[in-house]
């Protein structure tokens, strides 16, 4: 029978084997920010993957929105289900091109991490009102680095935090490792076509809306556009020390990006629901600058190392759509009066 660390070890001779030039080897992390014993069984890598699925901040996902504000169906994308879907391309990818699998999905299970409540309305709403500004991607790495584990951080590999912080960027701050660049892809092929979806669902488009320029080259339906993108860029990246897409794939993407902020994430519907989590976000802001002391406890610990602002945006970013509803009834909504029978 193997010994436990022998696994490890066989992990390290299979990547070492099998994995392209170009990938990024668990035995060669740049390391924790903090020394650790390593575990006996799983790389640094996988280890980081089970640290993100275990955090509190990754089981909040599930009611944090995507696209549509609280949806009342089963199977609209959630900020959770988005996530898995990016893990899935990206892990897809990376097999595809023979680069690590785990700091593929490591990446892309911990990058939307730090996201609001009310999707990117309520990360525009907080760059408004923090002083610093607030960007989702920062706020991820800082969930990972502090705010987990009551202010003691996850302690990831220098990788999978690079991946994080840099998962929206194509330029030249984007990831260092070609594992963080497939999760850049995964994001924008996951975000796009299932948003579509969704937006089919609802109502807001028909399927056919779709212009026909974008539609020949993608495809019709989700399927085949995903199909389309991760075939394109295994064709335009096998073998190379990058990962890319052909440029009529990479415009017709783009086109389709451009198409969905017009006729869905711009919409007179968006705007107004936009409204009210502005006004619901920027109340709860307020109250919490005001009254520190009405904090949880973890967060209130923060103020003594970080600005006031900062961590008053740690704290509703925090939140999934249901308890920032809760949060602002129960600060601002009077609660009703219970009558027993002697008020008769």
């Amino acid at each position: 029978m193997e010994n436990i660390r022998s696994l490890k070890e066989k992990t390290y001779l299979s990547e070492r084997t099998f994995l392209s030039p170009f990938a990024t080897l668990s035995e060669n992390t740049k390391g924790r920010q903090r020394e650790e014993e390593p575990c006996r069984m799983r790389t640094d890598f996988q280890r980081d993957r089970d640290r993100i699925i275990y955090s509190k901040a990754f089981r909040r996902l599930k009611n944090k929105t995507q696209v549509f504000f609280s949806p009342e169906g089963d199977h609209y994308i959630t900020r959770l289900t988005h996530t898995l879907d990016v893990a899935q391309i990206a892990r897809s990818m990376a097999r595809a091109l023979s680069l690590n699998e785990d700091l593929a999905e490591a990446i892309a299970l911990g990058h939307d991490l730090g996201h609001t409540p009310f999707g990117h309305s309520g990360e525009r709403i907080l760059n408004d009102l923090n002083p610093a500004g607030f960007r989702h991607n920062e706020q991820s790495l800082r969930v990972v680095d502090i705010i987990e584990k009551h202010g003691e951080g996850l302690n990831l590999t220098y990788e999978v935090r690079d991946g994080i912080l840099n998962h929206n960027k194509n330029d030249g701050e984007s990831p260092s490792t070609l594992e963080g660049r497939c999760v850049f892809f995964a994001d924008r092929i996951a975000y796009i076509n299932h948003d579509l979806d969704d937006a089919v669902r609802a109502g807001i488009l028909r399927a056919e809306d779709v212009p026909s320029d974008i539609t020949a080259v993608l495809g019709k339906t989700s399927r085949e556009r995903i199909n389309t993108a991760l075939y394109s860029i295994y064709e335009q990246s096998a073998g190379k020390n990058f990962v890319a897409m052909p440029p009529e794939v990479q415009r017709a993407s783009d086109g389709l990006r451009a198409f969905m902020f017009d006729n869905v994430y711009k919409t007179k519907f968006a705007r107004n629901e936009e409204e009210k989590a502005a006004n619901m976000l920027s109340q709860l802001y307020g109250y919490f600058l005001a009254k520190p002391e009405k904090l949880p406890e973890s967060f209130a610990a923060l103020m003594q190392k970080y600005p006031a602002p900062q961590v008053v945006c740690d704290y509703i970013s925090s939140m999934s759509d249901s308890y920032a509803v809760y949060t602002f009834r129960s600060i601002y909504i009077p609660r009703g009066w219970t009558f027993t029978d002697e008020d008769n």
